[in-house]
């Protein structure tokens, strides 16, 4: 059923309904039993067992656009969009209410509101629920519970704007739903008269076009009396237009009018029974039926059943499209049942085995919570079981918060515990705040900052109190080490300076022709960059810079690649011999040579492998030139590592020859 079905209006007063049932009967009244088999026939009739859908869609759209004609700003509803209220905090609930009440008609967001406030309700005996348990958990006696919440007030307050407003409203309306019903029933009396009336047929025609016009402005009508009389003023409609037979070519004029305009409406109808947002379609429909109904009138007997057969065809169409999307909505809601239930029981489950374990017990509190948020987000259930699951949910939530405040009721000891814990780390912190040993302090006060975290609650007169003087220690410290790094950065930036210098410095360099000379001021270039400490991080690409331009200024000295490679390497050299642990470096340094050996023969040996498949392409194609590049860049650096390692083993060597020599003298000596 469609939510304009679903909708009631508010309340009436007493007088409000007494009016209503006295304009039913002098709607009633206006069309005699004999005519009564006409009355309702402003369609034919032709209804079979197969036509119940498309009767019930019928009755769903003449009620619809009975509530709308009561009231043309109730069609506004359909463009409010219906936000997913369920997954909203309270406080958004709050603000969305205070934005329908005060941006849009009272009288187009009576869903709306509902749905908030049944979606407040529940949020907030939550809510209320917890605070009761927490209250009780501390101490408290459940009688003496008392709970002020500002979102409540709020609520109320809107609410009660809104409520205002809406019966203000529709008091408003009463006295012109009476005239305007008054108004119209006058106009049928005057129709039923144009058939008695002794003048000119021009004249009495344009009578009729004249009561037609003032028809459609004559206002909205309460809705319990729609239907009818537009049903008893479309029988004199046809009536009078059997009186006109007497001037066909009038008559005739207004049947193609109505047979033309009426067709449109056909066709817009059969488009929209391909339109995918169904609610969209239907909505239109209801509009196309009000145009035919109230703007339009007969059409010829000829064509009567045909246009109308098709219009209802595509009604019918709509409707069985949209009784389908709803039977899916009912599935969705009862597969959020299941996961519904699902959650519940698991919340029962946690509720029997409440753990003994203040750790494991808050992470059963956890748990709840991620359980809490599952059910809210698990979407809406259908409405005849949704109070009983609301329930449930909140049963099974209340004996979980009995049973873990049972728990903690006992926990005195263990809070004393960890408050004497949180004591013996705030004395740590305080005697390490002023340490300048920042290696071992560092990691020690990141060890308590861990350690205090880890610790559960104490009692609540200490807590702000020691976590202030614990955080202070700590920020003491930490602003302390800060403030030293800081000074390293400016170090850091000064390197970067130097090294900027140097670079210009080098760029500025001009080759003299002696190669011999040259490279001896390259070699003291890359020396002097050597005693350059650590440049920022994030500026370090400054010694790639130097590199590629000392690289370049070696191949302009006629240096090769692998030369300029040894030739640096020879500066890794010295420092090695200069190293206080020189076989520990050395060691090192000849493993990870051979690592990059195996790596460069590897990658050649794969490279190699991967020419077969380019047997019989020619050399000129692109894959293969780019592999046998590959395999030659490859190929020079493995020689360059091997270059490097033949180095290695020199100084090797000749440090094994020093020892040696050394042991020698020292033998000679003592046996002298």
């Amino acid at each position: 059923m469609s939510e304009d079905k679903e909708q009631q209006l508010p309340e009436n007063s007493i007088e409000e309904k007494t009016t209503i049932a006295t304009t039913e009967n002098k709607v009633e009244k206006t069309v005699n039993p004999t005519e009564e088999s006409t009355t309702l026939q402003t369609e034919p009739a032709t209804e079979s067992n197969e036509d119940t859908a498309s009767a019930d869609v019928m009755n769903e759209i003449d009620d619809s656009n009975a509530e709308d004609a009561e009231d043309t700003h109730t069609e506004k509803r359909h463009e409010i969009p219906m936000p997913d209220y369920h997954e909203m905090s309270m406080e958004n609930l709050v603000g969305e209410l205070q934005r329908l009440v005060k941006n849009e008609k009272v009288q187009a967001i009576r869903k709306h509101v509902d749905t908030i406030k049944d979606e407040f309700n529940q949020k907030f005996d939550q809510f209320l629920e917890e605070k009761k348990e927490e209250f009780i958990s501390t101490g408290g006696n459940e009688i003496d519970f008392r709970y002020n919440s500002i979102d409540k007030q709020q609520f109320n307050e809107v609410y009660s704007e809104y409520r205002d407003k809406r019966n203000q409203h529709y008091k408003s309306l009463e006295k012109s739903h009476k005239e305007n019903l008054a108004y119209r029933l006058d106009l049928i009396e005057q129709l039923k008269a144009l058939v008695n009336v002794e003048e000119d047929i021009n004249t009495t025609y344009n009578n009729f076009k004249d009561i037609q016009a003032k028809w459609r402005h004559a206002g909205p009508i309460p809705r319990a009396d729609y239907n009818n009389v537009w049903k008893t003023y479309h029988h004199h409609i046809e009536i009078f237009y059997d009186f006109l037979n007497i001037n066909r070519d009038l008559r005739d004029l207004d049947f193609k009018h109505n047979l033309e305009e009426k067709g449109k409406i056909v066709a817009r109808a059969e488009e929209l029974s391909k339109e995918p947002d169904l609610n969209r379609a239907f909505r239109e429909l209801q509009v196309l039926h009000k145009i035919w109904k109230e703007d339009l009138g007969p059409v010829g007997k000829d064509h009567r059943e045909e246009i109308w057969d098709r219009f209802r065809a595509a009604t019918k169409i709509i409707h069985e499209r949209r009784q389908d999307y709803f039977k899916n909505l009912d599935k969705i809601k009862e597969e959020n049942l299941e996961r519904k239930n699902v959650i519940i029981a698991e919340i029962h489950m946690l509720s029997e085995n409440i753990s003994s374990n203040h750790g494991t017990l808050q992470q059963q509190i956890k748990k709840l919570e991620e359980l809490r948020d599952s059910f809210f987000k698990a979407g809406q259930v259908p409405q005849k079981v949704n109070s009983k699951t609301w329930n449930s949910f909140k049963s099974a939530v209340r004996s979980f918060n009995q049973n873990k405040n049972a728990f903690y009721k006992n926990l005195k000891k263990e809070q004393q515990e960890n408050l004497d814990k949180k004591r013996a780390l705030l004395e740590i912190a305080v005697s390490l705040k002023d340490s300048d040993d920042f290696d071992t302090t560092t990691s020690e006060m990141k060890r308590i900052q861990g350690q205090w975290k880890k610790i559960g609650h104490v009692p609540r007169k200490y807590s702000d109190k020691l976590w202030k003087e614990f955080k202070t220690a700590c920020n003491h410290y930490f602003d302390r080490l800060n403030a030293l790094k800081n000074d390293a950065f400016k170090e850091e930036e000064a390197n970067f300076k130097l090294k900027d210098e140097c670079i210009d410095r080098l760029k500025s360099f001009e080759l003299s022709g002696d190669k011999t000379k040259d490279l001896e001021t390259i070699n003291k270039f890359s020396e002097e960059w050597k005693t350059y400490g650590r440049v920022p991080f994030k500026k370090k690409n400054i010694n790639q810079k130097f590199d590629k331009i000392i690289d370049a200024l070696y191949q302009k000295c006629g240096v090769s690649k692998q030369e300029s490679e040894l030739l640096k390497y020879g500066n890794k050299i010295q420092q090695l011999s200069d190293n206080d642990n020189q076989e520990r470096a050395i060691q090192n340094e000849r493993a990870f040579i051979r690592k990059k050996i195996d790596e460069s023969k590897d990658e050649i040996r794969q490279l190699e492998n991967n020419l077969q498949f380019f047997s019989n392409a020619s050399e000129s194609n692109p894959l293969v030139q780019d592999v046998i590049k590959r395999v030659n860049q490859h190929k020079e650096s493995l020689a360059a590592w091997k270059a490097k390692l033949k180095k290695l083993n020199i100084l090797k060597n000749n440090l094994t020859k020093e020892e040696d020599e050394a042991e020698e003298t020292a033998d000679s000596k003592t046996e002298e």
